[in-house]
């Protein structure tokens, strides 16, 4: 199953999930107006099929142990963005790590508990083989998730 795929009530559903991913069987029935079954069932298709990939807890900001956030964006020469990619899936400050167009190749999301384990970030960061630029902005506060 694609995303495209997806009907309106597999929509709504991923919405509601999205707000609460603990939200109980039956309060997704009754918002969504099916039946319990009904929201098991898609639950269970939409895991199997790989549209969902897991459940997660998000942390209120100021109560969150990783408390520096921040997004890298990195430039990479020439054909190593593999090699790139590669290493820094092996840094664990690294929550997210996508592709880009533009004038930047890369854009990761960063955390971690102290300024100086950041700044010890941007330091490995920079020095992998293929990197030749980066620009990195800490995260003052979410106004919109």
């Amino acid at each position: 199953m694609r995303m495209e795929q997806l009907d309106e009530l597999d929509r709504r559903l991923l919405a509601l999930l999205r707000e609460d991913g603990r939200a109980p069987v039956a309060d997704l029935a009754r918002r969504l107006g099916v039946a319990r079954a009904t929201v098991t069932g898609r639950i269970d298709r939409l895991v199997a099929s790989g549209i969902i990939i897991g459940f997660s807890v998000r942390v209120r900001d100021e109560l969150d142990p990783l408390a520096i956030h921040a997004i890298s964006f990195v430039e990479v020469e020439g054909r190593t963005t593999d090699d790139v990619i590669r290493r820094l899936r092996g840094f664990p400050e690294i929550i997210a790590l996508h592709t880009t167009n533009g004038g930047w190749d890369l854009v990761a999301e960063l955390r971690t508990e102290t300024l100086g384990e950041f700044d010890r970030v941007l330091g490995r960061i920079r020095s992998i083989d293929g990197v030749v630029n980066s620009e990195t902005s800490l995260l003052l506060s979410s106004v919109l998730r």
